[in-house]
């Protein structure tokens, strides 16, 4: 009996002194994470560059009407004649509004405003809007 008092209180000591020491805690990195922190930076510099960016500029309003069908018709015959040209249909309640282009200056615009105003008689607007440019990648050759 004596012998198992002793193995117990051997055993409850040896416990509390480990719990003394658990402040210290050790992290073992594993070296395969660097490679991963490091091929994802490269994967996001690559998917930006390629992405889009958005500039002050212009648009070319064709259509601004109620009438949803109307509207899409124009898109239509738009698509047609200019594919080319990026259409952008957008609705403020209760107009859809038919904005073709990402035009960066006012000179760029000019000749498809003279060409959309034979096709759309009613009326075209030159709009300033935010518009979308593909940026150009750089050379990899140098």
């Amino acid at each position: 009996m004596k012998q198992i008092l002793i193995i117990i209180s051997l055993v409850y000591t040896g416990k509390l002194f480990a719990q003394t020491d658990s402040n210290s805690i050790v992290i073992h990195k594993d070296p395969r994470i660097e490679m991963l922190i490091k091929k994802q930076i490269q994967i996001n510099e690559e998917t930006t560059r390629d992405s889009r960016r958005n500039i002050p500029g212009y648009r070319i309003q064709v259509i601004n009407s109620p009438d949803r069908n109307k509207v899409f018709s124009a898109k239509t015959r738009v698509y047609q004649e200019y594919p080319e040209l990026k259409p952008y249909l957008i609705y403020q309640a209760p107009n859809y509004k038919l904005k073709l282009g990402n035009f960066r200056t006012e000179e760029e615009a000019d000749p498809y405003v003279k060409k959309l105003s034979k096709l759309f008689p009613a009326g075209i607007y030159l709009v300033h809007d935010i518009i979308e440019v593909k940026l150009e990648k750089p050379d990899s050759t140098n």
